[in-house]
């Protein structure tokens, strides 16, 4: 493609260390689409005929079902999916095929093809994140009962229902399908027209061919257009952070599967077991979603090393932005969808769990919101809780089992109705603000969240 300038061929070893067609091949239906827009451009500015039009449709369509049938025969040699497709268009039908690129750079044209890349996988991708969030809601519906410690530094602390525990995970996953739909928001920018980086003085529509490929609004500067990757940075970072969440997710569920635990029990589909001893069950998605999300937290410092230092406007750096981005894309993917499968297959043990919550010790605090109430300020409240919790732990003798005469050696406030604070569905009745655990609160932000899935749309 430059053999005009140069005298002697490009070294083999240049060739296999430069090819990105071995994974920008998937880009195959972007680049067409991209090019069939270009070239009906080009005809309404009188650079090609209409029937030069037709030819060039017509042979990037054989190309397509060529790729899509497998016969397609991809060359290193030609570097990357772009010039793959224009030396095969222009075999297939001569000097039409190499008309087309004319006003085009690879530069505009693969800051096009990574876009609507982009807009296509976002798009499945939230959809793949509405269906753990439904798998997740109808967990939570399935077991309105369930009551579990809610924990802080893995201790416990107050009881929860374990529905409400699984929406905190709905609630993480909506912010980042939010910064996914951010991110469309800016990707969705056509760029064709840029050039190499100062456009072309063949003038084409640029807004005829964003209306063919979906674009909203084209670029307004043709040096950022090309060299512009903050989008597929956002993307690396949402994904990053939906890894986060998935992570977070796992921990959880390791532990809820552990015989410590008990409070889940897992699909024999998503588990597997151990070479060695027959009785393991052990929750390896779980894991491997853990260890994945290392992955989506590399790529996305891989890109951002990557364009920390570059110069305006198109640097060969930029290759280097792809594979961190399909191999995120692939990866969440993956883990959202075998994710919702896991969950939705997942068992309660709905006694494992309400055992837990007898805990006495989860109630300490509602004993403290006890005597605010009667009057005493907090901090002192906070205090003589934390007496009868040492005595609790020294005599063995839970709250539950205390007289109205050893309360009130701690505080003259105790009256009889002390020992109702111990009756664990008037404690979460009880929790009743907006945000709050009580069986009322959940079952609407269940009707909620229904209601949201039901209406999802997806960009």
């Amino acid at each position: 493609m430059w053999k005009g300038r140069f005298q002697k061929e490009t070294s083999g070893l240049v060739q296999r260390y430069g090819e990105s067609i071995s994974y920008d091949w998937r880009l195959y239906r972007h680049d067409i689409r991209g090019s069939i827009a270009h070239a009906t451009a080009l005809e309404a500015a009188g650079i090609i005929t209409k029937k030069e039009l037709r030819e060039i449709t017509r042979g990037l369509h054989e190309i397509q079902n060529e790729i899509e049938g497998g016969q397609f025969q991809f060359k290193v040699s030609l570097e990357d999916i772009h010039m793959n497709i224009e030396s095969t268009l222009t075999e297939k039908i001569g000097a039409a095929g190499a008309k087309l690129h004319t006003a085009r750079s690879r530069n505009d044209q693969v800051a096009l093809d990574v876009r609507m890349y982009c807009r296509d996988e976002i798009r499945q991708i939230l959809s793949l994140i509405a269906q753990l969030q439904e798998a997740l809601v109808m967990v939570a519906d399935a077991n309105p009962g369930a009551v579990v410690p809610g924990y802080t530094h893995l201790q416990r602390g107050q009881p929860v229902l374990f529905a409400h525990h699984l929406l905190a995970y709905v609630e993480m996953l909506e912010r980042d399908a939010g910064r996914l739909r951010d991110a469309f928001v800016r990707l969705n920018v056509m760029p064709l027209g840029s050039g190499a980086l100062a456009g072309s003085t063949i003038v084409l529509d640029r807004k005829l061919v964003a209306e063919q490929l979906d674009f909203p609004a084209v670029t307004q500067n043709s040096m950022d257009a090309v060299s512009d990757r903050d989008f597929i940075a956002e993307i690396l970072f949402a994904l990053a952070l939906t890894g986060t969440h998935l992570s977070r997710l796992s921990e959880d569920i390791i532990l809820w599967a552990s015989a410590e635990f008990a409070f889940v029990e897992l699909s024999d589909a998503h588990t597997t077991g151990s070479s060695l001893m027959p009785q393991k069950k052990n929750p390896d998605v779980a894991e491997l979603t853990r260890g994945k999300t290392g992955r989506l937290y590399g790529n996305l410092m891989s890109l951002l090393t990557t364009l920390k230092g570059l110069p305006m406007t198109y640097n060969r750096d930029l290759q280097e932005d792809k594979e961190p981005l399909f191999d995120s894309i692939d990866t969440a993917k993956m883990a959202l969808q075998v994710f919702a499968e896991m969950v939705a297959a997942m068992r309660v043990r709905a006694d494992k769990t309400g055992a837990a919550a007898q805990d006495a010790f989860l109630l300490a605090t509602d004993i403290a919101d006890y005597l605010v109430l009667k009057g005493i300020p907090f901090r002192q409240a906070h205090e003589i809780v934390g007496k009868l919790t040492a005595e609790s732990l020294e005599r063995g003798v839970a709250f539950p089992d205390f007289t109205l005469e050893e309360f009130r050696q701690h505080a003259a406030v105790f009256e009889e109705d002390v020992h109702s604070l111990f009756d664990l569905e008037r404690a979460l009745k009880a929790r009743r603000a907006t945000g709050a655990p009580s069986p009322a609160n959940v079952a609407r932000q269940i009707k909620r969240w229904k209601r949201h899935l039901e209406t999802l749309s997806i960009p």
